[in-house]
């Protein structure tokens, strides 16, 4: 069956014929004014990246600190002994009862977005990893979410920071604000992501490492972005 088109997507089509690659100023002033839901539309980059199809340089995985965060409210919990539970709750994590969150992980509650564990709660985890590892939960010491340091670690989650990770195509998907967000603030946050991706462009891979780059917005269209060389 063929999809339809709403007239609000029709008008927007009927004012982007111009898909020549845009500099991302032009392309968030576009992707702004086609923003014509009544919510606050999401900002989002698609990157196409040249990775090489080998178990060592295949897999991307890495923190990017957006400086104006993205807008999404974040859910911390935090799984650590009882006299961390204190610097845990005045840090601003939303969960920080260990033995219940235990218990509900178990259960298949998940009620946070992101999980921190002190590293003498990671044998507690016990089968919970079969819950948390397909869901991109489990506390993982590369990407600092084991850690004893946790009052700077729930804010760096609550005030912008995020973790990408590739798929098996090699792209990535990131949501760097809203429409609400100044079209300065959104071009810092593409700046940061941008740059924390180039630095981790493994040794093998020869030419560019982002082949493409595409900015939309939730209910939008998208616009391709002209990298800088």
């Amino acid at each position: 069956m063929k999809k339809r088109l709403s007239k609000r997507f029709k008008k927007i089509t009927e004012t982007t014929k111009d898909k020549k690659p845009l500099i991302i100023d032009d392309a968030i002033s576009r992707v702004k004014n086609n923003c014509t839901t009544k919510f606050d539309e999401s900002i989002d980059v698609s990157l196409s990246l040249n990775l090489v199809k080998k178990k060592e340089e295949f897999n991307l995985r890495t923190l990017v600190n957006l400086p104006n965060g993205n807008g999404k409210k974040v859910r911390v919990a935090v799984l650590s002994e009882e006299n961390k539970n204190a610097e845990a709750k005045n840090s601003g994590a939303d969960l920080f009862d260990s033995e219940a969150l235990i218990n509900d992980i178990a259960a298949g509650k998940i009620k946070f977005d992101k999980l921190i564990a002190t590293p003498s709660m990671m044998s507690k985890m016990g089968k919970l990893g079969k819950i948390l590892g397909p869901k991109g939960l489990m506390p993982n010491p590369k990407l600092g979410t084991v850690t004893n340091n946790i009052q700077t670690t729930v804010k760096a989650l609550k005030s912008g920071q995020i973790e990408i990770k590739n798929d098996e195509d090699g792209n990535i998907g990131v949501s760097i604000g809203k429409k609400s967000f100044s079209n300065g603030k959104i071009k810092e946050n593409f700046n940061s992501l941008i740059s924390a991706i180039l630095k981790e462009k493994p040794n093998g891979v020869k030419g560019d490492f982002i082949l493409s780059a595409f900015l939309t917005s939730t209910m939008g269209i998208s616009y391709k972005l002209k990298l800088e060389k």
